[in-house]
């Protein structure tokens, strides 16, 4: 498949999952978002922290609370904070509702003091956004390129996992070279589930 071929598949991918997500009740999303929060915990009980996260937005599977109750649980939580300029996502730390401020592309962001792309090193657990993977551990995300950039920077033994719903678990999904592949993915029915990929080149 060449390098066209491939855009044009994930944007196909892309424009279902989306529809899809939207398509969901909100009773649904909040159902699903609850069973993700403590999924959350208890993997990062399991791993320890610091866990580098996200706060999701729009219609991404989980919610807010996911982080507040990583933080109530006690872990380190950092926050992406998006660059100025194309490259790995800086990081802050987030200690509670009340550390967030508006930031680019409609997020929010620690108002915290930034500490770094390398912070990600530190993390025990990574997780991140995207709108499907598959068993191979390619993820798709939605095409800006910042957690490529980012992930090839976390240690090579921290689990990276994406956080979807069960059906965004697929057989196989396009990719190109520069895609970081996740390790596991976080489901909200199935829980933890361990992808092809548990080491990344």
């Amino acid at each position: 498949m060449t390098g066209r071929a491939v855009l044009a598949e994930k944007t196909r991918w892309r424009t279902a999952l989306v529809s899809a997500r939207r398509a969901l009740s909100a009773d649904e999303r909040a159902e699903r978002a609850a069973a993700l929060a403590a999924a959350a915990v208890d993997v990062a009980t399991a791993t320890g922290g610091p866990v580098c996260a996200y706060l999701p937005v729009g219609s991404e599977p989980g919610s807010p609370e996911l982080v507040a109750a990583l933080h109530e649980a006690g872990h380190e939580v950092l926050l992406p904070v998006v660059p100025a300029d194309p490259g790995p996502l800086d990081w802050a730390a987030y200690t509670g509702p009340g550390s967030l401020g508006a930031g680019p592309l409609g997020l929010r962001e620690p108002t915290g003091p930034r500490l770094g792309p390398d912070a990600i090193t530190r993390a025990r657990l990574v997780l991140v956004p995207g709108l499907a993977a598959d068993r191979r551990g390619v993820r798709l995300g939605r095409g800006a390129g910042y957690y490529d950039r980012t992930l090839r920077l976390a240690s090579p033994d921290v689990p990276i996992i994406i956080v979807l719903n069960d059906e965004e678990l697929v057989e196989r999904l396009p990719a190109e070279p520069h895609d970081r592949p996740v390790t596991g993915a976080l489901l909200t029915g199935a829980g933890l589930v361990t992808l092809g990929n548990n080491r990344r080149p």
